[in-house]
């Protein structure tokens, strides 16, 4: 078990990066601002578990193995990238044909299900390595063998890492889905908000590379 210090600068630190927007940070506002606070919210959900998941490999083991195999974290990075570039397709290929300015709002149906919404959270997050090299780096640097087993101080500090992160981005989410209103309000207000969305993951593409 970290001493109650321990947990209190792992917490400043972690608090540090978690404030600093960062991709998930920025999926979030883009899912909030195109669909709602609904939406971010469980886009919020999905992306956590993305990182209890990654949490879960590194006390396992295999972030560990992931670091000390390139072939396996070029793969991820890919993977993540190609998940990515294809929901931009997606979102671009939604303004095909281009929008008339007296089109009418579409139908519910195109409103991603939540399902999807958390799958998309939980993959974006999973197929990012450079949330498995957070854990497998940061973490550690917190833990001392002293106090007790290392795969529980690890479990413990990441369970305040993930706290803090699910706060951050819910805020975000929160703030995002607030301005839904305004920019689904015209056919062009929802065309620039679906072009941006599909720039935004061009951009978490480019990231998943670079990580």
């Amino acid at each position: 078990m970290p001493s109650t210090a321990t947990l209190l600068t792992f917490s400043l630190a972690a608090a540090a990066l978690v404030v600093v927007p960062g991709p998930s940070v920025v999926y979030v506002v883009a899912r909030g601002m195109e669909f709602g606070r609904r939406a971010g919210m469980v886009s919020v959900a999905g992306l956590e578990v993305g990182s209890l998941l990654h949490l879960v490999a590194t006390v396992a083991g295999l972030a560990a193995l992931l670091a000390a195999w390139p072939a396996g974290f070029r793969l991820l990075q890919w993977a993540g990238a190609a998940y990515l570039l294809g929901l931009a397709v997606s979102q671009f290929r939604s303004l095909h044909g281009g929008v008339e300015a007296d089109r009418p709002a579409p139908a519910s149906g195109s409103h991603p299900s939540g399902l999807r919404l958390f799958r998309d959270g939980v993959l974006i997050d999973l197929l990012n390595p450079g949330t498995a090299l957070f854990f497998l780096a940061f973490l550690p640097q917190f833990v001392d063998p002293a106090r007790g087993p290392v795969s529980v101080q690890i479990l413990i500090l990441g369970g305040c890492y993930l706290a803090l992160a699910v706060i951050n981005d819910s805020i975000y989410a929160l703030a995002a889905g607030g301005l839904a209103g305004r920019f689904s309000a015209s056919p062009r207000a929802r065309r620039r908000t679906a072009v941006v969305t599909g720039v935004v993951y061009l951009g978490l593409a480019a990231v998943a590379l670079l990580a």
